[in-house]
């Protein structure tokens, strides 16, 4: 009930401040820098303003402090690579928590990520969910502490 309550407390912070698309939401939180220069890199800044609505599974930047420097850096060079991995995070539609059943979810990529819950924690692949419900005009983000990393 008290993670229930936090989470209904930042839905309702983050969703009564929440004039922003999802890169404006990202970069105001300050945690998801490196997610927001790899969003530019891959040039998809414009799609994540764009419409949507889109559910983010948003790595921080500690999650991104995981991957070795030089393949972190080898993948941000990488266009293809790196659009590749960042569709892997997205999904179509706006998920909020209460919605999300464990299963296998289709990303934008085009592959499917594991969503699971064991005693009360919820992941997605390998990674943990960390924050819920981060409401943007076009969409909802997600924190994960971990890097999804689609088949190449």
């Amino acid at each position: 009930m008290k993670k229930f309550l936090m989470a209904a407390a930042m839905t309702m912070a983050f969703g009564a401040a929440s004039a922003a698309d999802i890169v404006e939401t990202a970069k105001s939180a300050g945690t998801f820098n490196t997610l927001v220069t790899a969003v530019a890199a891959a040039g998809l800044v414009d799609t994540l303003k764009g419409p949507g609505p889109f559910t983010v599974f948003a790595p921080t930047d500690a999650a991104f402090a995981k991957i070795p420097k030089a393949k972190l850096d080898a993948l941000l060079k990488d266009k293809a690579a790196l659009t590749k991995v960042l569709t892997y995070h997205v999904v179509a539609g706006k998920v909020m928590a209460a919605d999300v059943k464990p299963g296998m979810v289709t990303t934008v990529e085009g592959s499917a990520v594991k969503v699971k819950a064991k005693n009360g924690k919820v992941m997605v692949d390998n990674a943990h969910v960390t924050n819920t419900d981060i409401g943007a005009d076009n969409g909802v983000i997600h924190v994960i502490d971990t890097v999804l990393m689609p088949k190449m």
